[in-house]
Parts: C-alpha cells; structure tokens; sequence
C-alpha cells in the first residue's frame, strides 16, 4: 500500500468517526428536545383547564384580540400592556370567578413562568409597536431553516455520498437591520429595512482548509408589514456567487459568472405563539448566465415550545423549509433545522440558536447550484 492510498484510508476513517459523532449528537438533540418539552407539558392539569377558561372569557366575552397570560398553581398573571385600563377591573372579577383561581395579577410584561396562553402580544410584537427611525427588530421573523436567510452563522456539515466534498465548515455573515417604522397604515405597521449577507463554505479535509465558495447577498428596498400574527416580507435583492482561489488552483473548475438580481415575497402566520407557517416566491432577473431560469416557491412551519427552561433561557424550536425552483425542474430542495434558542433575557433582540440541520436537495451555494448535494449538520446562528 502506498503513502497516498494509507493517507486516503486514514482520511475516510476520519470522516467516518466525524459522521458517527455528528449523527450521535443530532440524535441526542431530538431525543432531549420532547423530553425536556414533556417535561415543560408537565403543568398540571387544573392549571392547562385555567388557562384555556380565562382565554375563552377574554376572547368571547370581553372581546379581546391581544393578550398573554400564564396559570401558576392557580395564580393568574396577566400582561397589562395590551389591557384597557377600564377593563382591568371587570377582567379581574370575571377571572376570579373561574374554579380553583387564587389570585388575578396584572404585570407589566409577558409573563415568564406557568403554563402560558395567548394571542398577539409576545416580547417581539411589543418591541415591534414604537414607529420611528432605528426600530429594535424587523417586522418579519427570520425563517430559521432558509439556509440563506441572513444571519452570523458557522456550522460544521458532512456531506454524505459526495466524490469531492466530506468535512465543510460554513459561515456566514449578516442581518437585517431596520432602518424605519411607520403607522400611517390603516392597520398594522410597515417597516423599511436594508438587509446583507455574505456565505461561505471551506473545505475542512484541506491541509489549508480552502475556500470553496462565497456569495454575496444584498436586498434594497426590503419593506415588512405585521398585524397581529400576520406578517409580510417584500424585497429587491442582488446576489453574486464567486470560487475560491485556492480551490481554483487546486481542481481547475470552470468558474461560473452567476450573478442576478431579483424580487421576493413572503406571507407569514403565527398560532398561539408556537406555531408559525409561511409560503412565497421569488422572480429573477438580469440573470447571468442569460439563460437561468427565473421563478421559485418556497414554504415551511416553525415549532417554538410554549414552555422554557432555567428561567426560559432555553426554548426548544424545530423548523422545515421547502424550496422548489424552475432551474432544477422543480425538484423539491428540503432543509431541516431542530434545537434550542439561548435568551440571556426575555427581552434580548438578537436571538442565539443552537441547531442540529439537514439538508437535501441542490446545493444553495452559487457556484454549485447545478449539484445536488445531501448533509448533516450542526452549528450556531445568531440572528439581528
């Protein structure tokens, strides 16, 4: 055996441990993930019967379309934000009066403990009601399985059946930034925001680990609406997509010129704040090369658990994307994110992920869009 085959052996058996070690710690974050939220579920049952009682008193009977409340061993607690204060009194008598009720608490925030219900008002929604210049979050939540939704990122992935590619190492580097909140809509809210990104991949079986690809991602105007649960996302956007010179030097690949603007819109839907389904789709144009096709669709549905841990600093999540494009004849492109959001408060704007990710379909990077491509992953993402 030569020294080229014993170090491609020792390489493959390095990948196989990795992949071994990669799936072990993904199967450990979905079976810690219904265990811990079985766990949050373990509220009792007279609290669960509280908590839908007081809702159906506030929806039916007082007319309420924005509230957040949570049941605590028969102790109501209830944010006064979203409250008129007139009714504060009448809420309070009608609550009180609902079997194995202790108290009726008015605060100011969303509640933190106990088993919570509501609609319309969470901690993001309320950061999102002052208009003006510079507003603390966008309107539209970020889609935590579009693998190319902007964000700071790195994730290891192993690519699985792959000729060229094992240990990737991916990056990226952005956010949506918002730039001005209007109400001068009837109802609702409009935000204007400009928004950026950078995506690299490297390859980490490289003596050098190289860089494989990089593009590069831009969107003005992005204009965002939300009212209630519902929002929206409508954006022009330019992207170029470029090879790393190591990796030219290395495989002599044709470099593609893939560079193209386009427009985007998204629809987006909330339930009881832990359920959340969106759809939209995305027109290319000024596409080079000339001849790629323009028109995509994409959907998915996000899992945020009702319940967190250590003091909701820990929250399991779960999402799917799907993505169907008319350049890959419209074969479905599917990403897969599960784990947990890190909060150092309830009222931190940037939202810190660690997620465990799967992946198949056509590869999102530029260069290699023509390929199709399957992995496993993990990694963090922090979104603004």
């Amino acid at each position: 055996m030569d020294k080229r085959e014993s170090r491609q052996k020792k390489v493959l058996c390095l990948n196989d441990r990795s992949s071994h070690s990669l799936i072990a710690v993904l199967g450990l974050i979905f079976l810690i993930t219904p265990l811990l939220i079985s766990e949050g579920w373990a509220y009792s049952e007279e609290d669960r019967y509280i908590a839908g009682y007081a809702a159906a008193i506030l929806e039916r009977e007082m007319g309420l379309t924005q509230y957040a409340l949570s049941v605590d061993n028969g102790v109501i607690k209830m944010d006064g934000r979203g409250v008129p204060p007139e009714m504060k009194q009448k809420i309070i008598a009608e609550l009180n009066s609902i079997p194995g009720v202790t108290q009726v608490v008015f605060q100011d925030e969303v509640p933190k403990t106990g088993y919570m219900v509501g609609t319309g008002i969470t901690e993001n929604s309320l950061m999102k009601s002052e208009p003006g210049w510079f507003p603390k979050d966008p309107l539209f939540d970020p889609l935590l399985a579009d693998p190319r939704w902007p964000r700071f990122s790195a994730s290891y992935q192993n690519y699985r059946d792959n000729d060229e590619f094992d240990s990737i190492g991916s990056v990226s580097f952005g956010g949506r930034f918002g730039l001005y909140q209007g109400d001068g809509l009837p109802l609702g809210l409009w935000q204007l925001d400009i928004a950026a990104a950078v995506f690299s991949i490297f390859d980490l079986d490289a003596s050098s680990y190289d860089l494989i690809n990089s593009d590069f991602w831009v969107s003005f105007p992005s204009l965002s609406y939300r009212i209630g649960n519902f929002s929206a996302l409508a954006q022009l956007f330019h992207q170029s997509s470029h090879l790393g010179d190591e990796y030219l030097l290395r495989d002599r690949t044709e470099r593609i010129n893939l560079s193209y603007e386009g427009v985007d819109l998204h629809l987006s839907y909330e339930f009881f704040n832990v359920f959340r389904i969106y759809a939209g789709g995305e027109y290319l144009f000024h596409t080079d090369p000339s001849d790629l096709e323009e028109k995509s669709y994409s959907g998915g549905i996000e899992f945020t658990s009702p319940v967190g841990f250590f003091n909701n600093m820990i929250t399991p999540v779960a999402a799917v994307d799907f993505q169907r494009r008319e350049e890959s004849r419209w074969d479905t492109d599917t990403s897969i994110r599960a784990g947990f959001e890190l909060k150092r408060t309830s009222e931190a704007k940037r939202r810190y992920l660690i997620l465990g990710e799967s992946y198949k379909g056509h590869s999102p990077n530029g260069q290699f869009y023509t390929r199709k491509v399957e992995y496993l992953g993990a990694g963090l993402h922090i979104y603004f």
